[in-house]
Parts: structure tokens; sequence; C-alpha cells
């Protein structure tokens, strides 16, 4: 019943003031965003390779108002680029974007936002790795996947990612499957009306169950973002069924949530992406990571009262 509250207050000025000034905030938010810059932010790469784990990387920041921000974005994303290639990393170090971050929804927000993640999307490819479009609230959708298909003619492995909540992804799940796509399937993290996805936790649990039969299902790479360990389990009985091998498909999971379980899964042989976000806009980020797992919230809550 919290989540719609939380994700609610990650729009809020008032409430972004309130939380970033609390002394508490900053020892959480490092739990599950662990630099600010791109500096801080190799190392832990470096570190996650050598347990074993693959990364995808995330430029915190989507509230953009200007072409200049979008600008400064795709250049974030250049820099990034540029300290990834002498690590030879290739596919274990990709790049997650969001394309409000881009430019999307500014006037000529689609054309904006391609011509800005294009030279992202080349520069990874240029050091043997890929990006994938991160989906955000409903609205954005069409752009999104009509993005993905224009880049996927020059870089087919340019990655999407799926929402189980949202009614309309089973059928989009269909025609990515049958594309051959790198697909992120995840429940879904932004506050989405009745009219357009489930509301009820368990309703979105079985229609994350059937969208992940049609990805392994098909032609296409699944990458399954889940801490469930029951669609865990799932996922390794769909990949048998199906004659998946374990380089067929991929765990994702983020940075500091369940750590133990991505070093446990790499060492079982499977492929195994920790999500890790960087930057100094990391409100929104946050406060969905709250919004998403009662767990994330109650470890909020204890760290102000013990620290206070």
């Amino acid at each position: 019943m919290l989540g719609p509250v939380i994700l609610a207050a990650s729009r809020s000025d008032k409430m972004r003031r309130l939380v970033s000034a609390a002394p508490v905030t900053k020892p959480v938010v490092d739990r599950f965003i662990p630099g600010e810059t791109v500096d801080q932010v190799i190392p832990i790469v470096q570190e996650l390779a050598g347990k074993g784990l693959e990364v995808t990387l995330d430029v915190v920041g989507e509230d953009i108002t200007t072409a200049e921000q979008a600008t400064a974005a795709r250049d974030a994303y250049l820099r990034l680029v540029e300290r990834l290639a002498p690590l030879g990393l290739g596919a274990g170090a990709e790049m997650s974007v969001k394309l409000s971050m881009f430019g999307q929804s500014l006037e000529g927000g689609h054309e904006l936002a391609l011509a800005n993640v294009r030279p992202v999307v080349e520069a990874a490819a240029a050091i043997g790795t890929t990006v994938t479009l991160d989906a955000e609230d409903h609205t954005t959708l069409d752009s999104m996947f009509a993005i993905h298909e224009e880049l996927r003619k020059d870089f087919p492995q340019t990655g999407c990612v799926i929402q189980a909540y949202l009614f309309r992804t089973e059928d989009d799940a269909r025609r990515l499957a049958a594309n051959g796509s790198r697909v992120r399937i995840v429940k879904g993290a932004y506050k989405e009306p009745a009219s357009v996805a489930y509301q009820d936790k368990a309703e979105i649990d079985k229609a994350y169950v059937r969208i992940l039969k049609i990805l392994m299902a098909g032609e296409g790479y699944p990458m399954i973002g889940s801490h469930d360990p029951r669609l865990i389990a799932v996922t390794q009985e769909l990949a048998r069924r199906h004659g998946r091998k374990l380089d067929e498909y991929e765990f994702q999971m983020l940075y500091g949530i369940r750590s133990e379980e991505h070093v446990r899964l790499a060492a079982e042989g499977h492929r195994m992406r920790v999500y890790t976000a960087y930057g100094t806009d990391w409100y929104g980020y946050f406060m969905r990571r709250l919004a998403e797992k009662p767990a994330n919230l109650l470890f909020f809550v204890r760290s102000m009262i013990t620290k206070n």
C-alpha cells in the first residue's frame, strides 16, 4: 500500500528537499548508489568483475528540462565509455539509459533522444559492449520501442526493457521475442493507473511468469530483472524446459540488494549482471527502490531511527 505513496513522493520537490537534507540519507543511498562520479564507480565495476559478475551502468537523472541538459547526459555516457574501454570487459560492462534523460519529453523529443543516444550506442559497440533502453512510464513506451527498433538496424544487440505490470506487455514480449531482441523483464516501478496496469502484487507476479514463458520460448535473449527467489527458480525451470544453455539468458539484480545471491548464481555458472547506478541526481532512482520492496523502506526507516 505504501508503494504508490512513495512513487508520488518521488515527483515531489518538497519531499526531495526533506529526504536530501536528512542526515541519515547519504549512508542509506550509498547502499544502492555507490558513487556520484565515474571515477568512483569504475573501481566498483572492477571489484564486481573480480567476483565473476557483469554490470549494467546507469548514470542517474531523468527530469531534464533543456536540450543542453540532454547533451550533457549524452556526454556523461560517452565519458563512461572512455573509462570502460581500457578495462577490456566488453559485454561484461554494458550501459542502461533512460531516454527521458536524452530529451525524450522535450519539444521534438523523439528525434532529439534518438540523436543523443545513437552516439552512445556507437561508442559502446566500438569497445565491444552495448546499451539497454530502460522502460519508463507507459506514455513513453511507443517512442522507446520505435527508437529501439531504429537502433537495432545498425546495432542489433541494443536491448530494451519491458514491465510486467502493464497490460500491453505480453504483446510487446511476443513481438520482441520473435525479433531476437535482448529483453530485460522487470515488474515495474512507476505509478501507473488501473486503466493500463495491474495494481495487485499477485496479478503482477502472474503476469511476470506469463511474459517470462513467452521470452524463454522465443528467439531472443531474456534478461531476468528480479530478486524474487520464486521467479529465479521459475526461470531456471523454463530454461531447462526449452533447452537454453547458461549463456543464453541472464539474471539481473540491483547493486546493494541480495549481494550474496549475485555471487551464488555466478558461481553456478549463470550470467549474473548487477544494475549499478551512479550520479548526483539520485533522488528519483532512490525513491523507486524504496517503493519496489518493503524491506528497502524498512531499511531506510530503521537507519533513521538508529542514527537519530
